[in-house]
């Protein structure tokens, strides 16, 4: 059997609305897949979040739809965080599988003329067939803002930065935030999903402040559901007196979500990158993170 030539386009793409088919003896020609990874960025404002629900605007559905008029067939994404509503994305990634030949930045120059202004396509490439969106991702980096000015969030930056008390006390939440670093049972600070595991490697989890703009930096293998969310406003409770540095870290014992933990709102949080190995380790990353994690005991010799 010969191999399908290559042909040559922008960037490893190829032109949008051609059909690749590879042809297997005598046999009817068959359609080939391809699969492309996209960047995307959104305002969550208007968005009843990520998933497509029936009768609601989400991001998945207004993408899907105009990826499906643009490239004339069905689309269906797969994404790297299934965002909540209101929540905001600079960094999201999905993928999707397509018989149509793609040219990247053409796809991109298309999609700013059929998606509204309130999500945008930045980036489409040819990814490996072992690329997951969801699966390979090693790492998920969140920013949530809030600011601490008397007066509130500026207008230009109210729909994406959350007022808080003036005069917070940023080393204790700083503290806080440490005493949560590590593989841990996360179940307090997460929305029960049925099925879902609430073990994760929580990596970084800081706040940076500039003048009245006071930002967490959250990064994990993965989140749950609401987790960057209660995580700042336990850590925010400990920086305005009303909870200690021991308290939160007296959370990660339980195993039910904590009543006493407040979430904060949607619209000061947003996805800000994903991370993903090697294409040589795509893999090997989509089997472990498929395999259910379990906290090791600290009483077992080895982990198990």
């Amino acid at each position: 059997m010969s191999e399908p030539a290559v042909p040559s386009g922008s960037a490893g793409f190829l032109h949008v609305n051609q059909e690749i088919a590879v042809t297997v003896g005598d046999s009817t020609p068959e359609p080939v897949s391809i699969r492309v990874r996209l960047d995307i960025s959104y305002d969550g404002t208007d968005f009843t979040g990520w998933a497509r629900q029936p009768g609601l605007r989400t991001v998945q559905g207004v993408l899907e739809d105009a990826l499906s008029k643009v490239l004339r067939e069905p689309i269906q994404l797969t994404v790297a965080g299934r965002t909540d509503a209101g929540v905001h994305a600079e960094g999201q990634v999905a993928h999707f599988d397509t018989h149509t030949e793609v040219d990247g930045p053409k796809l991109v120059h298309r999609l700013a003329r059929f998606l509204p202004k309130d999500v945008r396509v930045k980036d489409a490439r040819l990814a490996p067939a072992d690329f997951d969106a969801r699966f390979s991702a090693i790492r998920r980096h969140y920013a949530y803002r809030l600011t601490t000015a008397p007066f509130g969030a500026e207008p230009l930056q109210a729909r994406s930065v959350v007022p808080c008390r003036p005069g917070p006390d940023v080393e204790a939440m700083r503290e806080a935030s440490r005493n949560l670093l590590g593989l841990h049972d996360f179940a307090a600070f997460c929305r029960r999903r049925e099925g879902a595991t609430t073990i994760r490697e929580l990596q970084r989890f800081d706040w940076v402040q500039d003048g009245d703009l006071l930002t967490a930096y959250v990064s994990a293998d993965a989140f749950c559901w609401s987790m960057v969310r209660s995580l700042v406003g336990g850590v925010l409770a400990v920086g305005e007196g009303r909870r200690t540095p021991a308290w939160i870290a007296g959370l990660l014992n339980e195993r039910e979500r904590s009543s006493s933990v407040t979430v904060a709102p949607a619209h000061g949080l947003s996805l800000i990158a994903v991370d993903y190995p090697a294409d040589a380790d795509l893999a090997a990353r989509n089997a472990e993170t498929r395999e259910l994690r379990t906290v090791p005991d600290p009483e077992s010799c080895c982990g198990d």
